[in-house]
C-alpha cells in the first residue's frame, strides 16, 4: 500500500509518501512541504496548495490519502487555515477516486510513538526509526505527514475488519427486517 500523508496548513503543508504493509518494514517514497507566502490572499494560497498536492499525487500515485483531522484550537485563524488546507487535500484525493482517511493528532502520535501525548521531537525520532532514515525530516510538518501515512498503513487492517463487521451486521439486520415484513422468501 502506498499512502500520501498530509499535515495541512496554509503556510506549510507537510506531505509524505510511505509504502508498505502492516507488520513489515515500511519505506519512505518521498517527503516535503508545500509552502505558500503568508502575505498572499487565502484563495491564492489554497490554489498553490492544490497545485502542490496534485504534483505529489501525480508523481507518487498513492492508493490512499491520510489527512490530519482538524481539531479545535484556541486560535480560530489557525484552525480555519488548517481546515481549508485539509479540504483541498480531500478534494484532490476525491477527484482521483482515492480513499481519504482522517486521523486525529493524538491517534497518529499513539500509533507511531505509543503515546497520544508525544511531542514533535518524539514523533520525528520514531518516524526516523520506523522508516530507517538518516535524520528526522525537517520541518516537523514533513515528519508529521510521514507519521500520518505510517499510522494509516498500520491501522488499515483493523479499520478494514471493522468496516466488514459493520457491513455484515447491516446486511443481517436488513435480512431480519425483510423476514419480519414477509418480503423475503
Amino acid at each position: 500500500m502506498r499512502v500520501l500523508g498530509v499535515d495541512p496548513g496554509l503556510t506549510r503543508c507537510g506531505v509524505g509518501v510511505v509504502e508498505g504493509v502492516a507488520g513489515r518494514p515500511l519505506t519512505m517514497a518521498g517527503v516535503g512541504v508545500i509552502r505558500t507566502p503568508a502575505e498572499a490572499e487565502v484563495p491564492e494560497r489554497l490554489v498553490l496548495i492544490e497545485r502542490g498536492l496534485e504534483e505529489w499525487l501525480e508523481e507518487h500515485r498513492p492508493e490512499a490519502v491520510a489527512v490530519e483531522r482538524v481539531f479545535s484550537q484556541h486560535n480560530v485563524r489557525t484552525v480555519m487555515g488548517t481546515a481549508q488546507a485539509s479540504a483541498v487535500a480531500m478534494l484532490c484525493a476525491a477527484r482521483r477516486g482515492l480513499p481519504v482517511a482522517l486521523h486525529t493528532p493524538s491517534e497518529v502520535k499513539a500509533a507511531v510513538t505509543g503515546s497520544g501525548r508525544a511531542g514533535k521531537d518524539q514523533v520525528g525520532a520514531m518516524v526516523t526509526r520506523v522508516l530507517r532514515l538518516a535524520a528526522p525530516p525537517r520541518p516537523a510538518d514533513a515528519a508529521d505527514a510521514l507519521a500520518l501515512a505510517v499510522c494509516h498503513i498500520w491501522r488499515a487492517p483493523a479499520h478494514n475488519r471493522l468496516q466488514q463487521a459493520v457491513a455484515a451486521q447491516q446486511s443481517a439486520s436488513a435480512h431480519r427486517t425483510q423476514r419480519r415484513k414477509g418480503t423475503l422468501r
